[in-house]
């Protein structure tokens, strides 16, 4: 196990989400996301169900699954 240092530059981190079918799902996805704290930068893909988020640190992966509940969809985790 190593420890983690501080890093510097955003996070990047994939999220799997399941129902998406169009732009607007995307939307409503990115949207969510997009207002926790620390976020910077959504992109959503509803044919492939990735998500990707880029943030000023790691993300609590409740917060990620919770904006997406909200959305009306399901976080299936990391991709």
């Amino acid at each position: 196990m190593t420890a983690q240092t501080d890093t510097t530059g955003p996070v990047t981190t994939v999220y799997q989400v399941t129902g998406m079918s169009c732009g607007h799902c995307e939307g409503s996805v990115s949207g969510e996301i997009s207002q926790i704290p620390g976020v910077s930068s959504v992109k959503a893909v509803a044919s492939t169900g990735e998500v990707t988020v880029v943030s000023e640190a790691p993300l609590d992966e409740e917060a990620v699954r919770a904006a997406v509940d909200e959305a009306g969809f399901e976080l299936a985790g990391q991709a």
